[in-house]
């Protein structure tokens, strides 16, 4: 079911902006030419799930728990083209923290990345 309402989150509105577009250019750096980077946004219970997916090159499953970890670089593929200085994804970490929220990597279906941002709604607008 598909409900059309808005969904609010307590946050700093320029934080929660830097931590999606670190996710994004990330998302988009990292992405094979002709890839595909998808974008969703749903409610859970009262959880905002925010999951944002790319296609290949992906992370190697036993290195997806460090991604978050401060000055961590992937040395392969999704390292190839130059990046920060490793510390984008512990960014978006401590600002999803920060908020009351979690974030996690997985492997995507569609072969690359995928990061699971969850936010707790605001309970008078979500019952």
């Amino acid at each position: 079911d598909i409900v059309d309402q808005p969904a609010v989150i307590v946050g700093d509105p320029y934080r929660l902006t830097q931590l999606l577009k670190n996710l994004l250019e990330n998302a988009l750096r990292y992405t094979d030419p002709g890839g595909k980077v998808c974008v969703s946004v749903s409610m859970h219970g009262q959880q905002l799930h925010i999951d944002v997916q790319d296609s290949y090159p992906g992370v190697p499953e036993p290195l997806l728990p460090h991604l978050f970890e401060r000055m961590f670089r992937v040395d392969i593929s999704r390292s190839r083209q130059s990046g920060g200085a490793g510390l984008g994804l512990a960014l978006c970490r401590h600002i999803a923290e920060a908020h009351e929220g979690t974030i996690e990597a997985a492997r995507s279906p569609i072969g690359g990345l995928w990061i699971k941002l969850r936010f707790p709604l605001q309970p008078s607008h979500h019952d």
